[in-house]
This record gives structure tokens, C-alpha cells and sequence, in this order.
């Protein structure tokens, strides 16, 4: 599909989508949970399709409505002999370590830009505790279980997903107190998101600074019928809030201002760059203004890295965006697919070690960008479009399903003109 956006002026207000990031994760706990869920405001994006689909092939029996999905689960009694993560980096890294609780042989299969990514820390970890593997680096790959909860100590440099799996795993099968040295821990603040749905199931798990995880069977309890609403999602709004930023005023209800998701960080961006926001009960609110150069880390956030691109692209003078090293293994390789983006805008840039410095332009140029099958380039892209100075063409722009399918929607809702074909 491509889209075309015309640049103009934004104005309106749009209620942000659940958050797939906590909706996976509610899925994943609610699997392993003995009893009942039920889970009110859940998304319904590709990955977390395929996040409700693997818990089903894993035991969970599921009834939806309209409203709500209500999940009835004994723990992890494989109905398959194979778990299919669609395009989903998290559903793979959070449910391989969920699935070796089975000692059941599993297949973990993939499809598109999943097959490509590597699945850092499976090959070095998992036999150490028990559970046996064939395949590479990269999926498909079979496992087979039952995983055995040890104390270990593993490298999370390359991302926080793994990590949470085995959180969750742990919080299953620990039979005594155990725990997890980490070394150079990235994107802590999704971590914070699964000790909390842990926590809301009755299984709390503390950390020594992030260093060393520990897993204590004798706190856990079973609360019963657990009831989750799922928060709105601060990746999605931050396209919204920064649209509004650069060409004209979008209100996002539903945004948890105390939520612990790492991209909520677009907030303190907006401000130093000088955007106008209002923060009210149940809405923010962010206007155009004269904005200015920013310097932000994203090394905990990497997700936003394609969003602030554009916002920096529209900001008065040179803005340095740190963390380069989180982009290569994403759906698409975005250090490559964002300089692509910016240098059909016409922005200047230049990468430094680990830094991207943009430096800002009064228009950014009618073009066509590529999204390379990568959702977050599709959106990044839609927002710049709004400051071109003709329209923008984006191609394989239904890559939007993978986690926002409303969003052209919405920005049509807000008076832009977008054209799909």
C-alpha cells in the first residue's frame, strides 16, 4: 500500500491506542497464571494478534468480546508443536523462554523482517538451564524444555526483551530463591513494565539497581480472578504529540502521565525543544511553537529515534540524538532506513560514533519514502510530510498494522489530507 500525505495544518483530538507493549506482556503473565483474566482495553495490532494467538497454541483458552478478553489458563500445556511470532521481536524473545517451561518440543517460527533478526542470548543461556535447541542465531529454531529456574548471569546489551522472558519464566518455575546478574542492561524502562504486570499477578520481583534480579517463590501469591486494564500507548502518541509540535495543536487522551513506558521521555524532548504542551487529567495537548535544537539519549528508548529524527529536522539548529547502536536489528535497519528518510527530505545530517546530528530546515522537500516494511519509518514519515513543501509518497505503508492499523485514520481525523491506494 502507499500513502500519500499533503503537507497543512493538524488540529484535533485523538484517544491513544492500548499500548502493545504492556498488552503482550498481560497476555504472557495471564498464560501462566492458574486461573482466570480478564483484560479490558487490549490492542488489537499485529503483534498483539500474534501474541494471543501463541498463548493459545501454549494451553490459555480465550473468549473475546467487543469489549474485553477473558483468558482461562493452567500454566503451559502446548496444544502445537509450534508458536508462530509473526513480525513480533518481543512476542519471540517473551514467549521462547515461556514456551521451554513445556518439555514438549516446540518450533519457534516467524515471518518477513523476524527471520532476519537475531535472537541474541538464546543459545548462550537457555541450555544452560536445561532446555535443549536446534537452529542458528536467527529463527526458526526448536526448543524443548522443561526449563529448570537457576541463578546466571547474562549480557543484555543488545535489548531488555530476553530479559523479560526469562523474568516470566523464572516467576513459573523457580522452586527456591534464585537470581539474575545482568551486565549492560539497555531499555531498562521495559523492564519496569514487566515487574509490574508480575507484580499485578502476584508474583513481585526486586532488583539491586538492575544489576541482579531476584526471584523469591515464597512473595508470590494467586490473586485469583485478575481484572487489567491495559494503559494507552506512548509509542503510538508520540507521532501525534509530535505532529502537533511542528505544524499546528493535537490533544491525546488517555495517556498515563505516571506510566513507566520508556517512550513517555517524548514529553521532556517536546519541552526542551520548546513546544507548547498542556498536561490536564486525561489529556496532553501539544502546539506549535518556534522550536528549538535539542540533545536526547535514546539508548533506552530506541523506538523513538525515527519520530525525533523528524522533529529535529524541524527544529533551529543542530540536535544530537545518541544511541545509533539500538537501530540495526529492528524491522527494518534504521540507522540505514532513517538517514534514507532524512536525505530524501532534504535534511541535512551526519552520523557521529554513536550520535545522529540533524541539523534543522525551514520545509523539508516533497519526496518519496521507502518504509521498508518498518512501521515506525511509515509514521515518522506521515509526520514529516505535514512540513513538506508538496506531498510525500510512502511506500509499503500498511506497516502500520504491525502496531497502530488507526493511524491514518486518525491523522485524517485531524484534518490532514492522506490518500491511500
Amino acid at each position: 500500500m502507499q500513502a500519500t500525505i499533503s503537507p497543512g495544518y493538524i488540529s484535533g483530538t485523538v484517544t491513544a491506542p492500548p499500548s502493545k507493549s504492556v498488552t503482550q506482556r498481560v497476555l504472557a503473565a495471564a498464560l501462566l497464571h492458574n486461573g482466570k483474566t480478564v483484560i479490558r482495553h487490549a490492542g488489537r495490532s499485529d503483534d498483539e494478534l500474534a501474541a494471543l494467538q501463541i498463548i493459545q497454541q501454549l494451553g490459555a483458552r480465550v473468549t473475546q468480546t467487543e469489549e474485553t478478553i477473558e483468558i482461562t489458563s493452567t500454566g503451559v500445556v502446548p496444544v502445537s508443536g509450534s508458536i508462530n511470532c509473526g513480525e513480533s521481536g518481543l512476542s519471540a524473545r517473551l514467549f521462547t523462554p515461556i514456551a521451554a517451561l513445556s518439555g514438549r518440543e516446540i518450533r519457534i517460527e516467524a515471518t518477513g523482517s523476524l527471520l532476519k533478526r537475531p535472537m541474541h542470548g538464546f543459545k548462550d543461556v537457555l541450555p544452560l538451564l536445561g532446555v535443549s535447541m536446534t537452529g542458528s542465531e536467527h529463527l526458526p529454531m526448536t526448543i524443548q524444555g522443561p526449563l529448570q529456574a537457576q541463578s546466571i548471569s547474562i549480557n543484555a546489551e543488545s535489548g531488555s526483551q530476553f530479559l523479560s522472558g526469562l523474568l516470566f519464566a523464572y516467576s513459573s518455575s523457580a522452586k527456591e530463591s534464585v537470581s539474575i546478574k545482568v551486565a549492560g542492561l539497555k531499555s531498562k524502562p521495559y523492564i519496569d513494565l514487566t515487574l509490574e504486570v508480575l507484580k499485578s499477578f502476584g508474583r513481585p520481583i526486586s532488583h539491586d539497581h538492575y544489576k541482579e534480579f531476584y526471584i523469591d517463590p515464597s512473595l508470590f501469591t494467586n490473586p485469583g480472578i485478575v481484572e487489567v486494564c491495559v494503559e494507552a500507548d506512548w509509542s503510538s502518541a508520540v507521532y501525534l504529540l509530535v505532529a502537533g509540535a511542528i505544524a499546528g495543536s493535537v490533544t491525546v487522551k488517555n495517556l498515563n502521565i505516571n506510566s513507566k513506558q520508556a517512550d513517555k521521555a517524548i514529553l521532556a524532548v517536546l519541552q526542551n525543544a520548546g513546544a507548547g504542551i498542556t498536561v490536564e487529567q486525561d489529556a496532553i495537548t501539544v502546539k506549535q511553537a518556534r522550536l528549538q535544537a535539542f540533545e536526547f539519549d535514546a539508548t533506552h528508548c530506541p523506538d523513538l529515534f525515527p519520530v525525533l529524527a523528524i522533529l529535529a529536522a524541524c527544529c533551529e539548529g543542530e540536535s544530537y540524538i545518541t544511541g545509533v547502536n539500538r537501530l540495526f536489528h529492528k524491522e527494518s535497519n534504521r540507522a540505514e532506513s532513517i538517514s534514507e528518510m532524512l536525505e530524501n527530505f532534504a535534511v541535512p545530517f551526519s552520523l557521529e560514533d554513536d550520535s545522529l546530528c540533524i541539523t534543522g530546515v525551514r520545509k523539508l522537500q516533497g519526496t518519496v519514502i521507502d518504509a521498508y516494511h518498518d512501521h515506525r519509518i511509515a509514521m515518522a514519515a506521515a509526520v514529516g510530510a505535514l512540513r513538506a513543501g508538496s506531498p510525500v509518497d510512502i511506500k509499503h505503508a500498511e506497516a502500520i498494522s504491525k502496531s497502530y492499523p488507526a493511524f491514518y485514520n486518525d491523522l485524517i481525523s485531524c484534518g490532514v489530507k492522506c490518500n491511500l491506494a
